[in-house]
């Protein structure tokens, strides 16, 4: 469909203007907004990635790129929530401290949100403290930590202490992520999972979640 291939090529171009107009072009016409997202927003972010890896695309044209993708993005996050379930399962997600990234991290706050999930996304650059106190007052089942550069990774480990230190280590289910996260990283500081991508995150948490207790 057209619309698809527009949409894709104005997240390429960093045109939120265009990204705007087309997804909501493509919201009246009746299109779902997970083709919305799969088909046109997130189709041009992969492409804007293989630019970035060839060297024909440089940091200032992906953030530019990733500004359009997230004015889309925001505009279809209503109607994921207006789809979804209940569900009494709470996650808490944010990007670690020190690390401003967030593309991936809304991602996953976006599909969680969308198959049902009470999310509550701290944004980025989120301290273990500011993880800990969040979870305590939601009463969340999960934390999901993002990093997307080394030098922040030993946050995630931090904040699995602090959980640990306020006694909430053995209530929630701790997921992380980010381009730089290993499998092999996620078990040396004790996390119950870890996901490469966003929707092997949301199919970690729910997995994790089947073994928790509302």
């Amino acid at each position: 469909m057209f619309i698809f291939s527009d949409l894709s090529r104005a997240v390429i171009d960093g045109d939120t203007e265009q990204v705007k107009s087309l997804t909501q072009e493509a919201i009246e016409t009746g299109i779902s907004p997970q083709e919305i997202l799969d088909k046109g927003l997130l189709s041009g972010m992969d492409e804007v990635g293989k630019l970035f890896q060839a060297q024909e695309m440089f940091i200032p044209e992906l953030m530019i790129s990733a500004e359009a993708l997230n004015a889309g993005l925001d505009m279809i996050k209503p109607l994921f929530a207006e789809e979804s379930k209940s569900n009494k399962k709470k996650v808490v997600i944010g990007t670690v401290q020190g690390d401003v990234h967030d593309i991936g991290k809304s991602l996953v706050s976006l599909m969680l949100g969308s198959k049902g999930f009470q999310v509550n996304d701290l944004g980025i650059d989120v301290s273990p403290a500011d993880f800990v106190s969040a979870a305590k007052a939601s009463g969340a089942q999960c934390v999901a930590m993002s990093a997307m550069l080394t030098t922040t990774m030993p946050v995630m480990k931090k904040t699995i202490d602090a959980l640990l230190e306020n006694g909430l280590r053995d209530k929630v289910a701790v997921i992380v992520g980010g381009a730089p996260v290993t499998r092999e990283f996620a078990e040396r500081i004790g996390a119950d999972g870890y996901a490469p991508d966003y929707l092997t995150a949301v199919e970690t948490v729910e997995k994790l979640l089947s073994n928790f207790d509302e």
